[in-house]
């Protein structure tokens, strides 16, 4: 298949998963094109020379705008800040560079509407990938819970939980835009859409737990404590919603940026007529059916791509690794596999709907 040129925009952690998965697709994947680390941009001085003595990108910069003329790039990973993803997308979509970008792509729906060109774009929504996740859907596809009544999906971090957690981007509207909901609540919304279809309306309220919180004395890179002065929280710690999908089903969906003791807690329980499927990201391998859990395998999702039989699990970067390979072949094939651009639109506008509702005290359809 030759080789592709690829880029990284901010290089963060995010930044990081993408590099690590653009180094490995190859081991996994070797019937597709091979990533070429041409270029990484970060605006955060001596970052991007740094990212390229570890990974080995050719070139180093800290304005993302001088890779737009550079031909060897074919590819870009967008992971940069949220508020950063319209203008980056836009960009190189019109260039006529493929886009790996990082959910929620933007700050709301119209931000994900504003990338369009004829290039693929592939978006973050890692979840979808896990195997037991993939193994669930072919359940509930096959009708082997009934007909699903009712469901939870959950998705509770601690990383905010600290009131001293630096006062990033993250934080901020302008930058983070809807705080959580954009955070992991675009995660859930995605998931709920992936397995269960659309949803035709719902309620929602949304709080800060946390009002204020330091200044960090620096760039941040993940999540860390701050040491300035303290600043106002602008966006949501929390969200709640009850939603009501097409098919007849209802769902709750609750999320969490600063729920004290719950590292990482994302997962769902889906109820049937005839039985149960559940879910815990912390045990990734792991689908729980009716009364019984069991190990999913190479027979399930994209397992096999990674190791020989049930009971071993995989990792989140294995998660970014399936995505790159799905992004691979669908520049090859020029069709869409993964989670689509359309994907992230349909999210987007979600949560959009639970920041509408949470203001109104109403349902909002959709």
């Amino acid at each position: 298949m030759g080789s592709i040129g690829v880029a990284v925009i901010g290089f963060g952690w995010m930044g990081r998963a993408h590099t690590r998965a653009w180094a490995r697709v190859g081991h996994h994947y070797p019937e597709l094109a091979r990533p070429e680390l041409i270029a990484v941009a970060d605006d955060v001085p001596g970052r991007a020379a740094e990212a390229a003595g570890v990974y080995g990108f050719a070139t180093a910069t800290t304005d993302w705008r001088a890779l737009l003329g550079d031909p060897r790039i074919a590819a870009v990973s967008v992971t940069a800040p949220n508020f950063l993803h319209r203008e980056i997308g836009v960009a190189f979509a019109a260039s006529g560079r493929h886009l790996w970008i990082e959910k929620p792509v933007g700050l709301g729906a119209a931000d994900a509407r504003a990338i369009t060109g004829d290039v693929r774009v592939a978006v973050g929504f890692n979840y979808r990938h896990a195997p037991a996740v993939a193994r669930a859907r072919e359940i509930l596809r096959a009708g082997g819970i009934g007909r699903v009544t009712h469901a939870r999906f959950r998705f509770f971090s601690d990383y905010a939980a600290d009131p001293d957690a630096a006062l990033s981007w993250r934080f901020e509207r302008a930058r983070g835009g809807n705080g959580v909901l954009g955070d992991l609540g675009s995660h859930a919304a995605d998931l709920i859409r992936h397995l269960l279809g659309e949803v035709s309306a719902l309620v929602a309220d949304t709080a800060v737990h946390i009002a204020e919180r330091p200044r960090p004395a620096g760039a941040t890179s993940g999540h860390q404590r701050g040491t300035g002065e303290p600043g106002p929280v602008e966006n949501e710690d929390w969200f709640g919603a009850l939603l009501r999908m097409r098919s007849g089903a209802r769902v709750t969906l609750e999320a969490s940026r600063v729920a004290a003791g719950e590292q990482n807690r994302y997962g769902f329980t889906v109820h049937g007529t005839e039985g149960v499927l559940s879910w815990d990201f912390r045990r990734m391998g792991e689908l729980r059916i009716g009364d019984a859990t069991v190990f999913v395998g190479p027979g399930d999702g994209a397992h096999g791509d990674f190791q020989p039989g049930a009971g071993i699990p995989l990792g989140y970067d294995d998660l970014k690794v399936i995505e790159a390979g799905l992004f691979l072949r669908s520049i090859a094939e020029g069709v869409p596999h993964g989670a689509t651009l359309a994907d992230a639109i349909a999210a987007a506008e979600i949560l959009d709907a639970v920041t509408e509702s949470a203001a109104s005290g109403r349902w909002v359809g959709l």
